[in-house]
C-alpha cells in the first residue's frame, strides 16, 4: 500500500484521484520522530488549507505502531494521540509504569479531551480491521462517504471559489 504505482488499484476513486494528482501512495509509512511530524505537519495543513473538518481528530487518518522496538515509539505514538488521532499499539499493554490515573487517562480518558486514543491489539488483521473502521467511520462523519461527483481543482478554480 506505499507504492503508489502497485497500490492504487486498492485504493477508492476518491482517494485514487488525490494521490494520483499529488503522486503518493494511499498509506504513508515512516520510521522516525522527524517523518513523524511531517505527517502531522501535513494533517494540520489538511484541516486548514482543504478545509476537511475542524480539527485533526475529525480526519480520516489513524496511526500504527506494530512493531514498537524503544520507548520512543511510545512517545511519538502519545504525540499522535495528543494531537488527536487514534494509535493502535501492537501490544496487550502499554509499557507505561507508575500511577494508575496516569495509565487510566492515556487509555481511557485523554480522547474525551484531546479526541486522540490508544488501541491496544496483538492480532495484526484485527489492528488492521480497527483502523479501517475507524478511518471510515471518521469519513461517514464527514460526510465524504457519499457518491458524489468528484472535481479536481486547479489553480484557476480555487481562485474563483468565494471563501
Amino acid at each position: 500500500m506505499t507504492n503508489p504505482k502497485i497500490a492504487l488499484e486498492w485504493a477508492g476513486p476518491g482517494l485514487r484521484e488525490v494521490c494520483e494528482a499529488v503522486g503518493i501512495p494511499p498509506v504513508l509509512t515512516c520510521g522516525s520522530c522527524v517523518d513523524n511530524s511531517r505527517l502531522l505537519v501535513a494533517c494540520s495543513e489538511i484541516v486548514r488549507e482543504g478545509g476537511l473538518g475542524d480539527d485533526i481528530s475529525q480526519l480520516p487518518a489513524a496511526g500504527a505502531c506494530l512493531e514498537s522496538i524503544t520507548e520512543k515509539a511510545i512517545a511519538i505514538g502519545q504525540y499522535f494521540v495528543a494531537s488527536g488521532m487514534m494509535v493502535i499499539f501492537s501490544n496487550e499493554m502499554l509499557p507505561i509504569h507508575g500511577s494508575q490515573n496516569v495509565s487510566d487517562y492515556l487509555l481511557n480518558g485523554i480522547e474525551k479531551d484531546l479526541g486522540g486514543k490508544w488501541v491496544l491489539e496483538a492480532d495484526p488483521v484485527k489492528a488492521a480491521e480497527i483502523l479501517l473502521a475507524q478511518i471510515e467511520s471518521k469519513r461517514d462523519a464527514l460526510g465524504i462517504n457519499k457518491k458524489s461527483e468528484r472535481k479536481l481543482y486547479d489553480m484557476a478554480d480555487r481562485r474563483a471559489l468565494i471563501v
